[in-house]
């Protein structure tokens, strides 16, 4: 194993990070009986005036404090019932409103247990830049309550001497939202959610909101999209979980302000840690792609939502990754060819991370492979929610160097920065 050279900031999981999140009562009582969401909304109403107001002072002292424009919150919320219920709003006072939207809110925390499985990309606004400097922009999954995960995001620098500084965390993070949220259904098919408008990047999260996502969004891939037409897109696979089956989907956004969530079809799309291409190749789309469990496969299509099996590209061949193997991101293209990070699964189930060359114009051919691991589980890296691994969902060059985030023991988040031409050196 070559010297990688690791930075020193590490990120842990956080319960301190909490939103404040839609509490949906979408239960029906049986017959002509009036809703839970009715019969809430008629308790406080009845409540006098000292009452409501007592009621919101208890609230606000235990959570106006932990969260941004809580009342602004709650008011949004109250809207999004009115309209439900059908309601003549009035003669209902800002206090009630208020109150009434607090009853159907409730705090998460995100990120209680664990933060893991990050990928960057060159962040979409470079200005004010210095040579040999760039912004990036880190997707992260965060497991919360429930062992749900969302997607959270960090913006950073990368300086011209490689050191990495990650903008601060605000002090209050806000959910993404959607417009098409109804009370009494769980949306399907694609969505369309939205940062706030007053809400950084790094105080963003992107919460499950389809029935296939109920139990979580995981493992984005991000990659900077270029099309034929020289427009530039950001798309992210991931998986889609409810509990019982996954489905790949793809996340897309040209603004990092509205983010497209659409389940991709076809018979690959049943499978998880699909990695597309940053631009097309021979005319088509393409994806790396792990379809029986066990092996990396090269995909193609037409569209970028529509997948179908493809060709085996490359088995388990080294020890450390005889029990399987699977991409580590999106391909990175270099003059060399396409540079892909591999994860390879070996004895006690120890999780390494290589890499592989493929051609340029023609993937299905292998230029290079690493014969021994580029970063393995080792020492203080093995120990956490799921030891003995280190894994990532997608690096990026930065002039001479690959810069790769890397979960560690799916609890944390490391940081490498590895010289491109040793790395080739290696294959």
């Amino acid at each position: 194993m070559f010297e990688v050279f690791n930075h020193r900031l590490r990120l842990y999981a956080d319960p301190s990070r909490v939103v404040v999140r839609p509490f949906h009562l979408a239960w029906q009582a049986n017959g002509s009986a009036p809703s839970r969401t009715e019969r809430l909304v008629r308790e406080v109403l009845s409540m006098s005036r000292q009452e409501t107001r007592a009621e919101l002072e208890i609230v606000l002292k235990d959570f106006e404090a932990r969260h941004w424009q809580t009342r602004r919150v709650f008011m949004t919320r109250y809207a999004e019932i009115e309209a439900l219920l059908g309601l003549d709003g009035s003669e209902i006072d800002d206090e009630r409103r208020q109150l009434i939207g607090a009853y159907f809110c409730h705090e998460y925390s995100y990120a209680a247990a664990a933060l893991m499985n990050p990928s960057v990309v060159p962040h979409f606004d470079q200005s004010g830049m210095p040579a040999g400097s760039q912004r990036l922009l880190m997707s992260m999954r965060a497991v919360g309550e429930g062992h749900i995960s969302s997607i959270a995001f960090r913006e950073g620098i990368i300086t011209d001497k490689n050191e990495l500084k990650l903008a601060p965390e605000p002090p209050f993070a806000t959910a993404t939202d959607t417009t098409d949220s109804d009370e009494l259904a769980i949306p399907e098919g694609p969505v369309t959610v939205h940062r706030h408008r007053d809400s950084t990047l790094s105080g963003t999260v992107i919460f499950p909101i389809t029935q296939a996502q109920s139990k979580g969004l995981e493992d984005l891939r991000l990659v900077q999209f270029s099309h034929d037409d020289g427009t530039v897109e950001w798309l992210g696979t991931y998986t889609a979980y409810n509990g019982s089956m996954i489905q790949s989907e793809l996340m897309r956004t040209r603004d990092f302000r509205a983010f497209d969530l659409v389940p991709m079809t076809g018979s690959a799309a049943r499978n998880k840690g699909m990695a597309l291409f940053p631009r097309k190749v021979g005319g088509h789309y393409m994806m790396i792609g792990r379809q029986d469990g066990e092996n990396l496969f090269l995909l193609r299509s037409d569209t970028l939502t529509h997948w179908n099996e493809g060709a085996l590209l490359m088995t388990p061949a080294y020890p450390w990754e005889l029990v399987q193997i699977g991409n580590c991101g999106s391909p990175i293209e270099l003059d060399e060819g396409w540079l892909v990070l591999t994860h390879g699964v070996g004895a006690m189930r120890k999780y390494s991370i290589g890499a592989v060359l493929l051609d340029k114009a023609d993937p299905t051919k292998i230029i290079g492979r690493t014969r021994e691991p580029i970063l393995a589980a080792a020492d203080q890296d093995r120990e956490g929610y799921v030891p003995n691994v280190v894994y990532s969902c997608g690096a990026m060059r930065h002039g001479e160097t690959l810069f790769l985030p890397y979960g560690v023991a799916d609890s944390s988040i490391a940081f490498a920065f590895i010289p491109i031409k040793v790395l080739l050196s290696h294959m």
